[in-house]
């Protein structure tokens, strides 16, 4: 059945492959977003430009929506706003949180939604559960809550640091770093992939006032996943190893990205979002997950390939001082 479906973002990485398969399933698609990114919106769909913040975003509650798919909400007072805004105003409220809430230190090798929410590590993480607690102990609102993992379309999956950077460092045939001894499993997913089951979840009444992930069954990993990367480069990975514990002492700020959420194993059990949308696949070879996101990558270091900077520097200090240790 056709519904009419506003996408709260809509362009970025997860979300613009979600407004294409909506469209393609039929439904009535609206975009609301600054309107600053580069990508054509797919034919039929409405673009409403706006703000987060702007007052115009209240008059989005006047269009009764069947589904609002919240992206771009980061922050308690975002989500406590749209709870007011849309209460009795649209059907269901999807809000994407993010599978980084899930427990930390981890407590057991597969993930599924009975994982507890605790991440005493990224504040990122703790704000998507403080948006969560706030939508679970509302009334009014039908809300649907989705958990998306390391789900790529344009950029690429590195531990820390920006994906173009190490990505140049490795075509110049610097050395680049993985946290921990590089066996970690990682689960990977591409966006046209989780696409096709998020868009099931429109209007289904076995998905409202619950809470799913969407991933990949298959996990690769980290070192596997940095040599593909160098391979599809044309290039040899030239892997340094760090403890996570160290990085985090050369650079606090990747104590959220890297004990939050990337040093620990992440395999995730999908038979819970598989029971209510039905089956789906995701690609499993690393050449297939990797192959868009590299085509994004080229045009960007054709365009504008990023400088060296401090972050190399750091990178450098860091590789030097772990080769002295032996």
């Amino acid at each position: 059945m056709a519904m009419t479906v506003l996408f709260i973002g809509g362009t970025g990485q997860i979300s613009y492959p979600c407004v294409a398969d909506a469209v393609a399933q039929g439904h009535d698609v609206s975009v609301y977003n600054r309107g600053k990114r580069l990508d054509a919106l797919p034919k039929g769909v409405t673009s409403i430009t706006g703000e987060l913040a702007g007052p115009e975003y209240a008059d989005l509650a006047k269009a009764q929506y069947d589904v609002v798919c919240q992206f771009i909400a980061f922050t308690p007072d975002q989500v406590a706003r749209d709870i007011e805004l849309f209460s009795g105003h649209c059907g269901q409220y999807i809000f994407i949180s993010s599978a980084s809430v899930y427990q930390k230190p981890a407590r057991h090798y597969v993930i599924t939604e009975e994982t507890p929410a605790i991440n005493p590590y990224w504040p990122y993480s703790q704000a998507k559960i403080a948006c969560e607690e706030l939508l679970t102990g509302s009334e009014g609102l039908p809300w649907t809550i989705v958990r998306p993992s390391h789900t790529v379309r344009t950029g690429l999956p590195i531990m820390i640091g920006d994906s173009d950077v190490m990505a140049r460092r490795m075509l110049e045939g610097e050395p680049t770093i993985v946290a921990g001894d590089g066996n970690t499993p990682w689960t990977l997913t591409r966006s046209a992939d989780f696409a096709v089951p998020f868009v099931r979840l429109f209007g289904n009444a076995a998905a409202l006032n619950d809470m799913f992930h969407i991933t990949n069954d298959r996990a690769h990993i980290w070192d596997d996943i940095q040599k593909a990367i160098a391979r599809l480069l044309g290039v040899e990975a030239k892997i340094v190893h760090v403890p996570t514990d160290a990085l985090v002492r050369y650079n606090p700020d990747w104590t959220g990205p890297l004990l939050g959420d990337k040093s620990w194993t992440a395999i995730f059990d999908n038979s819970k979002i598989k029971r209510v949308v039905g089956d789906f696949t995701c690609a499993e070879g690393l050449d297939d997950i990797l192959a868009e996101p590299i085509v994004h990558l080229k045009q960007r270091l054709a365009a504008n390939r990023p400088p060296k900077g401090d972050f190399d520097a750091l990178v450098d200090r860091i590789c030097a001082e772990q080769a002295a240790l032996g």
